[in-house]
């Protein structure tokens, strides 16, 4: 990962942009299974949210690495 991202002279950590992604990302995916009623087999919605969650900021953290 590099050190900072500068957005219009604004320097911020790229955690952060991966975190907002990761938000969208795993936002869109709640509202697909809240359509198809995967909710209902699941036992605790709120956990089950966070840990999708942190599972998508893992997968986006690991593939942009790389990147520079």
């Amino acid at each position: 990962m590099i050190g900072e991202v500068s957005i219009y002279g604004l320097y911020v950590p790229p955690l952060l942009l991966l975190t907002l992604a990761a938000l969208v990302v795993s936002r869109l995916i709640n509202l697909v299974l809240a359509k198809t009623g995967f909710y209902r087999v699941v036992w605790h919605p709120a956990l089950f949210d966070f840990s999708l969650f942190v599972i998508v900021l893992g997968a986006l953290t690991y593939y942009t690495r790389n990147w520079s």
